[in-house]
């Protein structure tokens, strides 16, 4: 059992996904992260600072400059679909009873959080592990307005991209041994984006425990 979770750790581990699949799985998997349902537990975070240090290499042969671009396609790509994926979901579940997996609470919880932080929810959400693959589908679900939702879902887009990668290739390129803890970078990433959700579950839990 041991050894089974030691191979599936190493096979989520970012540094091994890239030099398994190079920019191709690299671009599925922000693309799946970034709006499919299934995608959220995938590493985006870590995969983009990972991309950083690696590009130009034998496993990203591409330069900074086109990598960039690629991977801003494919979570503006990805979140674009969760969005239409949302708009039929609420289609389907408006008439389906409730159940432990579906409340209607929920949806009134993404409301309330449109409402207190506006648009800038797709451009904070970006830099948030889980939120960012569920944010798009619920904006769907609440039929948040399409052309307002591409803007600042590609301007989200882009600061995630331009920030995980640039600190990936100019750190790689400042301290070439960083490489060697990236998992103590991760661990940070992780605390630092929680303190959001945190402070979000801890505004929404009358709402998540009413009966």
């Amino acid at each position: 059992m041991t050894e089974f979770l030691s191979v599936i750790a190493d096979l989520f581990n970012p540094e091994n996904l890239i030099r398994l699949g190079g920019l191709t799985l690299l671009l599925i998997i922000i693309f799946a992260e970034t709006g499919l349902f299934f995608g959220f537990f995938l590493p985006g975070d870590s995969l983009l600072f990972m991309a950083g240090l690696l590009a130009e290499s034998e496993y990203i042969g591409v330069p900074v400059y086109i990598l960039i671009p690629l991977l801003i396609i494919a979570a503006f790509s990805g979140t674009t679909v969760g969005y239409y994926f949302g708009k039929w979901a609420e289609n389907y579940l408006k008439n389906k009873k409730e159940n432990f997996f579906y409340k209607r609470k929920y949806i009134a919880i993404t409301e309330d959080f449109y409402k207190r932080y506006g648009m800038m929810a797709f451009v904070v959400g970006r830099f948030l592990p889980i939120v960012r693959t569920f944010v798009p589908i619920l904006a769907g679900m609440v039929r948040i307005d399409i052309k307002r939702f591409l803007f600042f879902n590609l301007l989200g887009a882009v600061l995630w991209i331009v920030t995980m990668v640039m600190a990936g290739h100019w750190l790689g390129n400042i301290f070439p041994g960083i490489i060697n803890h990236l998992e103590w970078i991760v661990i940070g990433l992780i605390l630092l984006t929680s303190i959001p959700i945190i402070i979000s579950w801890i505004k929404n839990k009358d709402i998540l425990t009413r009966e």
